[in-house]
């Protein structure tokens, strides 16, 4: 079976590239004109184990909210895409993951409903922006984008953390984790995991 999703799309901000594949390895090719942005979109897919490629360019000179937001529009249409009817995976799947001082936990139902739960970023640092590129609030842009475009329901927590490049990698990665977990193929199901039959 190959779960691949591949998709484009373009608007007057931004035209991004995605192609990924569920059972990759972790290659990465990452290229969105937002460095701290290409460094948790690596960290995604390698600790995902996702073969993603993803190209974007976008009005990065005005902000980089387009650009990020617009990728992880066209990232969560690219897992869905390659989930297919969802037959044979796990469906739930969840991770913790510390970094030094942080701790997140992300946990994903890969239900067909898509609704999303992002809570315990540190209020303090609803201005700051990590490397002098990416806004601290846009982690929660992409989590919502992410879950409502691959019709997923997204818990994360930032359980605590005071360094807000920590935050959003410890983020980022429970998330990938997660995915990885609810999407793997599960030897012991058949079929679609649903009572109702459909996902």
């Amino acid at each position: 079976m190959t779960r691949i999703g591949k998709v484009e799309r373009t608007t007057k901000e931004s035209s991004i590239f995605v192609q990924l594949d569920l059972d990759g390895t972790g290659e990465v090719e990452i290229s969105t004109g937002v460095p701290f942005y290409d460094h948790m979109l690596t960290a995604f897919g390698v600790h995902g184990s996702l073969d993603l490629k993803v190209e974007a360019t976008g009005d990065v000179h005005i902000d980089a909210h387009h650009t990020v937001e617009d990728t992880a529009i066209v990232l969560g249409q690219a897992i869905r895409q390659a989930l297919g009817d969802k037959s044979g995976i796990r469906r739930f799947g969840d991770a913790w993951i510390p970094m030094d001082e942080t701790l997140a936990h992300a946990a994903i139902d890969v239900s067909g409903r898509p609704y999303c739960v992002h809570v315990g970023e540190p209020e303090q640092f609803t201005t700051f922006t990590i490397g002098g590129n990416y806004p601290f609030v846009l982690t929660r842009h992409v989590f919502d984008s992410l879950a409502f475009h691959a019709q997923i329901a997204l818990h994360v927590r930032v359980i605590h953390g005071r360094d807000p490049h920590h935050i959003a990698e410890a983020e980022y990665k429970a998330v990938a984790r997660a995915l990885r977990a609810a999407t793997e193929p599960d030897p012991r199901a058949g079929g679609i995991p649903s009572t109702k039959g459909v996902l």
